[in-house]
């Protein structure tokens, strides 16, 4: 029987069934506000794999995770109707393209029924097909954390890759490049290409060493410029971070980011038009210590937050309650 919305506070952390931050198994869309969502693919990487195993083990991690905020003081399950919808069935898991359909699907189900999604990847594909979801109707913005630009035209004779989703996404309709900031970006490159579409398109990029000189404060200001008023979306690549917080990723590249800059990031992305999240990469086979998959727990719970404050701000405006 689907238990209402609450969470599982009452039980002790390592007992029951794990569920995103304990919330409850919701598999109706209509009954959230929020979605949490495991997105278990990672047919989309061109070299270290394991990424289909981190929403099981960001859940298992995210156990630790408590209700209120300690700087906040935002409860996100006391402002809206938060659940774990579960993951996507992936199908066909040999087909890239036909995963990724799957993947749409399940995505649009939870956004028709009016429920945000925040999801754990998976690889940064899954971003391209949750665009497709939800962005249909109209561009969107995005403030996207991560060490890499994404904007690859193909990888491995592939367009569809966790190197490409967002030159697809502009390609196609769903991103508006001008209302895009890409942050964090650092490491070498075999080409420019990808840097170059970013930069050609309208994409605003801050490479670590300006994000560094800067500091997390001016950059989030500068972020908030760059997506304006609009609808929003939030992508965040743990291999963001510096590698010493998250060895357990695809692509790790050195001179990332601390946790502790990229938790002030988030917060000051609050009051933002937040449609839907994701956090990505996080790939459990090599990081042993589970300590990459409780940094995903952290940044999604992070994220959660200013998503619920978001989504009580739409809903009043619409002239809506909420809970």
């Amino acid at each position: 029987m689907e238990e209402e919305c609450g969470r599982g506070e009452s039980s002790p952390r390592y007992a029951g069934i794990a569920t995103f931050m304990r919330a409850p198994l919701v598999r109706d869309p209509a009954k959230l506000d929020i979605a949490l969502i495991g997105v278990p693919f990672d047919g989309g990487v061109e070299n270290r794999p394991g990424q289909r195993h981190g929403p099981r083990e960001i859940r298992n991690m995210s156990s630790l995770i408590r209700a209120v905020h300690h700087v906040t003081g935002v409860n996100p399950y006391a402002l809206c109707r938060v659940g774990d919808m579960g993951d996507v069935a992936i199908t066909n898991a040999f087909d890239l393209e036909a995963s990724h359909s799957d993947i749409t699907g399940f995505i649009g189900r939870a956004h028709s029924a009016g429920a945000v999604p925040l999801c754990a990847g998976g690889d940064h594909s899954i971003s391209l097909p949750i665009f497709r979801a939800i962005a249909a109707d109209r561009p969107v913005g995005m403030v996207h954390i991560d060490a890499h630009t994404d904007t690859c035209n193909e990888e491995l004779g592939s367009r569809f890759t966790h190197g490409t989703p967002f030159r697809r996404a502009v390609e196609e309709g769903l991103l508006n490049p001008e209302r895009t900031v890409q942050i964090g970006i650092r490491g070498a490159q075999d080409s420019e290409e990808g840097l170059a579409f970013s930069l050609e398109s309208g994409m605003r990029v801050i490479f670590i060493e300006e994000f560094t000189r800067l500091g997390a404060e001016a950059v989030i200001a500068e972020a908030r410029r760059v997506v304006g008023d609009g609808p929003t979306y939030i992508s965040f690549d743990v291999d963001s971070l510096d590698p010493a917080f998250a060895p357990g990723t695809g692509t790790p590249e050195v001179g990332g980011m601390t946790t502790i800059e990229a938790q002030a990031l988030l917060r000051g992305l609050g009051g933002l038009d937040l449609i839907g999240g994701d956090v990505v990469e996080v790939s459990p086979p090599f990081d042993p210590s589970g300590n990459t998959a409780l940094v995903g727990a952290t940044m999604m719970y992070e994220i959660l937050c200013i998503l619920a404050e978001s989504v009580v701000r739409r809903k009043k405006s619409n002239g809506k309650a909420t809970k």
